[in-house]
């Protein structure tokens, strides 16, 4: 610990002054530092201040142009802003500065002010290097109170927007083949058409599901509509999306693809791994799908309930030209998959 000066008499010890103003400053009249209380000397470390000119060791900010003892005693009794130049971490006070007893020079009683928590961060400061009056303790705990409170807060917002997020996803998601539900393709279609963004639109009915639910029953079912959404995201882009609408049924929306060549080249590959055996509690579950198609520049306008109403149309036009086909609206022919028309799906 650096001496901190204790040869100037003063009116009351120098430890009444340490207890009292443990960031206290004292200053001769030529304006060298004497002393300084131990708050000031354990943010000083090892180099200390002592003997220098108090204009080299601090800047007084406000009153502005304050660079003498002088001007100094001529602003007794004024708020001081200072910051101490030479502290191992920027360091600011505010402080009030009294003339003591004739000839005996001044003395600064300093305080950090809203800066009380980074100096206590900065320094490792306890409740010892304050004055016992000094409400800067009370004002830390109040802050450390405020700090985890807020955060507690803060998880607890974070919480309820993820439950919130989690419940608006869940309210539209399918739940038993985890794509998105009629609800969720209602809003994406609207935003489309409102934007006048370009899309494709695909109706996608399965056949021959109603012969698995009668003959394996709804588990196997079940397990046949969770591998038809596996089979769909994975023929999907970063951009597209399915949604189950029905018990069998599926829709397909693709964003800025409006070639019909590409849509059908999509559909001859669903229809394509829809038509493979489906293995369930080792039996096989054989199902197609029927596919219609349309996109958004056919229509002048597009409208929402034109455009599923006409893919609705593709589709059925698909199912009686044989299954296992998509057609394209209102044009583009049939495309056949003849693993599709396998002949023992006659019914």
């Amino acid at each position: 610990m650096p001496e901190r000066g204790d040869k100037i008499a003063l009116p009351v010890p120098l430890e009444a002054f340490d207890r009292l103003m443990p960031l206290h400053l004292r200053v001769n009249p030529d304006g060298r530092i004497t002393g300084y209380g131990p708050t000031l000397a354990k943010l000083l470390g090892r180099q200390g201040i002592l003997g220098h000119g108090l204009f080299e060791a601090f800047e007084v900010r406000r009153p502005a142009g304050l660079t003498s003892i002088v001007l100094l005693q001529a602003h007794a009794g004024e708020r001081l802003r200072l910051t101490l130049r030479h502290a191992p971490r920027p360091v600011a006070f505010r402080g009030l500065a009294m003339p003591l007893a004739e000839g005996a020079g001044m003395i600064l009683n300093l305080s950090f002010g809203i800066g009380v928590v980074d100096a206590v961060r900065n320094f490792a400061l306890t409740d010892g290097d304050f004055a016992a009056t000094d409400l800067a303790v009370e004002m830390m705990y109040l802050v450390e109170a405020k700090t985890a409170a807020m955060e507690t807060l803060r998880g607890f917002a974070l919480r309820m927007q993820g439950d919130k997020q989690m419940a608006e996803t869940q309210a539209l998601t399918d739940t038993l083949t985890g794509l998105r539900n009629r609800r969720a393709l209602a809003q994406l279609l609207e935003r489309l058409t409102q934007s006048e963004a370009p899309f494709g639109l695909m109706h996608i009915d399965l056949d021959y599901f109603k012969a698995v639910n009668d003959t394996f029953g709804h588990a196997a079912g079940d397990h046949v509509l969770r591998w038809v959404a596996d089979v769909l995201t994975g023929e999907a882009r970063m951009t597209d999306i399915f949604a189950r609408v029905g018990g069998d049924e599926f829709v397909g929306v693709f964003p800025d693809l409006t070639d019909v060549d590409r849509l059908t080249s999509t559909a001859r590959r669903i229809i394509e791994a829809l038509s493979r055996p489906i293995l369930f509690e080792g039996r096989m579950c054989q199902i197609s799908a029927s596919i219609g198609i349309t996109t958004s520049v056919n229509y002048a306008v597009p409208e929402i309930a034109r455009m599923q109403h006409d893919a609705d149309e593709a589709l059925y036009a698909s199912k009686r030209a044989g299954r296992g086909q998509a057609q394209a609206y209102p044009s583009g022919g049939v495309v056949r998959d003849s693993a599709a028309l396998d002949d023992r799906r006659s019914a």
